[in-house]
């Protein structure tokens, strides 16, 4: 008997598989990104410790409020990441897509942490 696998255990296996190579430190935390199908979320995770230091969303009020397309979205969220990020005195950061096609709104993110000033 064939077993099929659904899409969300592919997309499950294909985080494990950047998981494997990505870790976050303190100094240099992990920016983690979560796409569902009408918002976006982003982290900045510690995994020495397991603790989340930033996060933001498009469901904050601030970006919440403004019109456009999820992707527009996406970007603000990547510079409302950056800016959390850079009051806390993080500078770098490991990107990981979770998962995700590194293009769209996952791009869109990244781009708009860059601008905000990230590095990664």
């Amino acid at each position: 008997m064939i077993k099929r696998t659904t899409a969300k255990q592919r997309h499950r296996k294909r985080h494990q598989r950047v998981r494997v190579r990505i870790s976050g430190t303190a100094t240099r935390p992990r920016l983690n990104v979560f796409r569902s199908a009408r918002y976006i979320h982003a982290q900045l995770i510690d995994d020495t410790v397991g603790h989340t230091l930033a996060a933001a969303s498009s469901l904050d009020p601030s970006i919440r409020d403004e019109s456009g397309t999820k992707t527009d979205q996406a970007r603000l969220v990547g510079k409302l990441m950056g800016q959390r990020a850079l009051e806390r005195g993080i500078q770098q950061v490991v990107f990981d897509r979770g998962g995700y096609k590194y293009h769209g709104r996952v791009k869109a993110l990244a781009e708009g942490a860059r601008e905000a000033g990230l590095e990664f």
